[in-house]
């Protein structure tokens, strides 16, 4: 009647019944029939079976007893575990939320929070589908130019176990980045945490833009190391990275090949200046850049102006850009030329064999005469250009050096105080076209690959005070202090060339000191001397100090009228041929420091072809018999007037011939002879010079004006013992180095 199964309540229910039902029987025992006996018996019966009932009742109320407390420890249990689990998601950097049956049951304030719009949504009951569709409307997910979302959309992968799990990541528009991620339970729970990755995302940025610019930097030094001329550039058009094959292969200016700049005007370039012999062709090139767009490879041979055969080559690229390679193939054409020729040949005359060797052997005849003429052609250029850069130096400073002298004499006449405020402009507007003019012939000459370096040691006391005197005047007109540290060191170098390196420092450091001084002083290091050139001037920002030793680079805040900015580019090139190291050391508003370490040297004796210092224009009348030659009569006569204005008797001559006749014609040699090195007719100053001393008998003093700097001529300066005066002719130094060399004579 009672199933033991069943549950404990419903047990003593039952009981209950079974127990009220035979009580109503005994009572309603004087209805039984039968005699007292069997009333009796059925009495002990009713009994037995309460008092079984009663001990069934009695151990099922001490079951449910049992049952209750374990009920009870169960129950506090789970709200100990509540509490835990509510610290626990508090205590937790990331939000977390949990989801029971497919609907929000508890979550903490950073799940909430996340996003401002989405958060009026997390309320318990929010369905998990609505919080995901929520997420992805949200406003404050940073979107695309396109509107969407920067993030994949959320991908359901089933586990091994039949659960479900996902991941994704989005992006706020404050550069924040979060990873969603939902895992399902055991107990068909799901469970969300919301991780902020923004540090990882940054720092993987980062690396990626490190890893970016470092190959980049392989990529450009792969190029640059390429036979090939390589350019690329992007879907748009605009070229990308290249290297300077490309352009001299081309033929296009650097202007054209900056970055960004577009293929459709590079193409107008070429097609505009033909620097691509087409033959008659259509131009191709704007079908080019169609093609590449289409991921098709476009290649043609074309032939320069200048004989070259050049094949080019348009590749696409992954990213819809494309590639254009240019390669010389100016050998290969003229091999496969020449092959088929001889091929040819070899068939029309298989049946003369000897005729075919002797025409092969004329063939070859004629190539190696072409070769020659073609290195005799290579080695004439090489030497026209020689004799240019002299000629260009000779006729550019030659009208100067006139105007030069024709103000030094305008300034020693001229009374007026307005006059000489004007004549003195002219002299300074002067020595700025001079300075001008002989940095750009200095950096001529030290980027050809002939440029020839005088080294010698010699004592670097004699340099110091040269510059000293010559910027003292400039130091002066600003009211800087320029001092210079005496030193009695030798040193190894071209003379000349530290001199105009350490002149164009010092320049510098005046022109960019506005008050304060500037030092010169050397320093010992080793077997090293270190000049080094402080200034209190405006100094040099780290951005600066990486571009100041380009060509027309000038500091920045620096006035107008500091010069073109050639100065520290000469001495950078200068330095970089004579081995000696350059450093820089500034701070913005304080000044800088420039210093040029170059090797010391054993005491010696000076050079023959070192003239002597002066400080000022020499006093007195130039008694004495000057001869001239010079081919450019402004010259002559402005070199004879100033001659004349010291006192000097001046013999005027145009050339060899004329100063032998003009010796002649008086009967005696002159006292010192000054003669123009290049003169008309290949003639030149040292030929006039040896004839002149050869017909006198005797070694007269010469000094011979040129801007000739080669190794040959400053070896005859020494060997036939005359002086060297530059161009243009400074006349203090003139007078100084004619009193120079004739004061020996005269006494």
């Amino acid at each position: 009647m009672i199933n033991p199964d069943e549950p404990h309540e419903i047990q003593i229910a039952k009981q209950a019944k079974i127990i009220e039902a035979l009580i109503n029987r005994a009572e309603r025992s004087h209805e039984i029939g039968g005699s007292a006996y069997s009333l009796f018996e059925s009495a002990i019966a009713l009994q037995a079976k309460v008092w079984e009932k009663t001990k069934d009742l009695e151990k099922a109320l001490d079951t449910l007893g049992r049952a209750s407390s374990e009920l009870e420890i169960a129950y506090q249990t789970q709200e100990r575990i509540q509490r835990n689990l509510a610290d626990a998601m508090v205590a937790m950097e990331d939000g977390f939320a949990l989801f029971s049956e497919e609907r929000l049951q508890v979550c903490n304030a950073q799940f909430r929070h996340l996003l401002p719009d989405v958060e009026p949504l997390i309320k318990p009951g929010l369905g998990f589908d609505d919080y995901l569709a929520a997420v992805n409307a949200s406003k404050y997910l940073n979107r695309d130019e396109k509107g969407e979302i920067g993030r994949p959309q959320p991908v359901v992968k089933e586990q091994r176990s039949g659960q479900r799990f996902s991941s994704f990541v989005v992006a706020l528009r404050n550069d924040r980045w979060f990873q969603i991620s939902y895992r399902q339970t055991s107990s068909d729970n799901i469970t969300v945490l919301q991780t902020e990755i923004t540090d990882i995302v940054r720092e993987n940025r980062r690396e990626k833009n490190r890893l970016i610019d470092q190959q980049a930097h392989f990529l450009q030094a792969a190029f640059d190391h390429m036979s090939l001329g390589i350019c690329t550039f992007s879907s748009g058009g605009e070229l990308l990275v290249r290297n300077e094959r490309f352009g001299e292969l081309l033929g296009v200016p650097l202007s054209l090949l900056k970055k960004g700049s577009r293929f459709q005007r590079i193409v107008e370039h070429v097609e505009r200046h033909e620097i691509l012999d087409r033959k008659g062709r259509r131009s191709g090139f704007a079908g080019w850049f169609k093609a590449a767009r289409r991921g098709e490879t476009v290649q043609e041979r074309f032939k320069r102006r200048d004989g070259m055969s050049l094949d080019i080559r348009v590749r696409s690229l992954p990213d819809d850009g494309f590639i254009v390679s240019i390669m010389d193939v100016t050998t290969e054409t003229q091999a496969a030329a020449l092959l088929e020729q001889r091929v040819q040949e070899r068939t029309a005359e298989l049946t003369e064999a000897n005729r075919l060797l002797q025409i092969h052997a004329d063939e070859q005849a004629k190539i190696e005469a072409a070769l020659r003429q073609a290195k005799e052609a290579a080695e004439s250029a090489h030497a026209s250009k020689t004799r240019f850069l002299a000629a260009a130096s000779h006729d550019l400073l030659q009208p100067i050096n006139a105007a030069k002298l024709y103000l030094s004499m305008l300034t020693e006449t001229v009374g007026q105080p307005g006059a000489e405020e004007v004549v003195s402009r002219l002299n300074r507007s002067f020595t700025s076209i001079e300075s001008l003019l002989q940095a750009l012939l200095d950096i001529s000459r030290l980027d050809s690959s002939g440029a020839e370096f005088n080294i010698t040691s010699f004592n670097l006391g004699t340099l110091l005070q040269g510059v000293a005197e010559d910027l003292a005047p400039l130091a002066a007109e600003k009211g800087i202090d320029l001092r210079i540290v005496p030193s009695t060191r030798w040193v190894t170098s071209d003379q000349r060339y530290l001199m105009r390196c350490v002149q164009n420092l010092v320049v510098n450091a005046i022109q960019y000191t506005e008050h304060g001084r500037v030092l010169v002083g050397c320093r010992l290091s080793g077997n090293r001397l270190r000049i080094e050139v402080w200034d209190t001037g405006i100094g040099i920002s780290e951005e600066d100090q990486t571009r100041i030793f380009n060509e027309f680079t000038r500091a920045a805040g620096a006035e107008k009228g500091t010069g073109m900015g050639l100065g520290l580019s000469i001495v950078e090139r200068a330095c970089r041929h004579l081995d000696h190291p350059i450093r820089l050391v500034s701070r913005l508003g304080r000044g800088s420091v420039f210093s040029i370490e170059v090797p010391v040297a054993v005491s010696g004796r000076a050079s023959v072809c070192e003239g002597p210092t002066m400080e000022s224009m020499i006093d007195g009348s130039l008694d004495l018999i000057v001869m001239v030659i010079e081919n450019d009569p402004d010259e002559l006569h402005a070199m004879t007037q100033i001659l004349e204005s010291w006192g000097a008797s001046v013999l005027a001559a145009g050339s060899t011939a004329d100063a032998v006749a003009l010796m002649q014609e008086i009967g005696t040699a002159p006292d010192i002879l000054l003669a123009d090195y290049q003169l008309d007719d290949g003639d030149n100053g040292i030929e006039t010079i040896r004839t002149l001393r050869a017909l006198a008998g005797v070694e007269i003093p010469a000094v011979i004006i040129s801007a000739n700097r080669q190794r040959e001529f400053l070896r005859l300066c020494n060997e036939m013992s005359f002086a060297m005066l530059a161009k243009p002719v400074q006349p203090v130094r003139l007078r100084a180095l004619i009193d120079w060399k004739t004061r020996s004579r005269m006494a």
